[in-house]
């Protein structure tokens, strides 16, 4: 627990037999009280290390998708009991180690979501993000920014950190299973007046690190831009959208 909040890190997992022992062994178990993976259908042996490891586990007999997955992910969370619910990747592409500092500003109620950017440092190209994601994730996250009225530095960090009451109320049920659900998320929480803060966080690209293909990226990217206009159409009332809805 942290400040008398129920702490649960979430991990929705794919193929993450190899690095979900090390991600697992970095998390901070003097406040985190419990955590749960989620096996999107996979095909190596996630599972297997996920009950040796002790780790309570949500198998999906067929993959859902990366949204899908979270979906998962916070129900089961807030079936559990969850205050505070942290989502980190089991690729050990993010520290664990943020994990503290994430769920303490939730928890404190300075944010109800909490962002790990890996634009604030400047070392998302250092840390071995190829150039043409860094240029897309730099103009998505302006054209974002000005159709949702915000200044936030990155919109599309796997790393984030939510409180229960904020869990409890988004329409998350009419987001994508697919990738683009981390963007309608936000753009859910600015919507309904949640408040979005972050911290700098440095990333890792390596052959065992999760990532999508240029053809999947671009999917992804359209998906941002239509969130956004969808978000500013609603907002001017020229439109309604199933996923700013209740």
């Amino acid at each position: 627990m942290i400040h008398g909040k129920k702490v649960v890190v979430v991990l929705p997992a794919y193929n993450a037999a190899a690095t979900l022992e090390k991600t697992y062994a970095e998390i901070a178990f003097d406040i985190v009280d419990d955590v749960i993976i989620v096996d999107d259908a996979s095909t190596d042996e996630t599972v297997k290390v996920a009950n040796r490891l002790g780790i309570h586990t949500v198998v999906h007999p067929e993959n859902l998708g990366y949204g899908g997955n979270q979906k998962t992910c916070y129900r089961e969370a807030l079936a559990r009991g969850a205050d505070v619910v942290v989502m980190l990747h089991p690729d050990y592409q993010y520290t664990p180690k943020l994990v503290t500092a994430m769920a303490s500003l939730v928890a404190i109620g300075q944010y109800q979501m909490v962002l790990a950017s890996r634009i604030i440092s400047g070392g998302a190209l250092k840390g071995g993000m190829p150039l043409y994601k860094y240029i897309s994730n730099r103009f998505l996250t302006l054209f974002e920014n000005i159709l949702l009225g915000q200044k936030i530095s990155e919109y599309h960090t796997g790393y984030r950190a939510f409180s229960r009451d904020l869990l409890s109320d988004l329409p998350l049920h009419s987001c994508s299973n697919d990738f683009v659900f981390d963007n309608e998320m936000i753009a859910q929480a600015v919507y309904f007046g949640y408040s979005v803060g972050e911290v700098s966080c440095p990333t890792k690209y390596f052959p065992e690190a999760s990532s999508i293909n240029f053809r999947r990226s671009v999917k992804y990217g359209f998906g941002v831009l239509r969130t956004a206009l969808s978000f500013r159409l609603q907002k001017m009332h020229l439109g309604r959208y199933r996923i700013f809805g209740r």
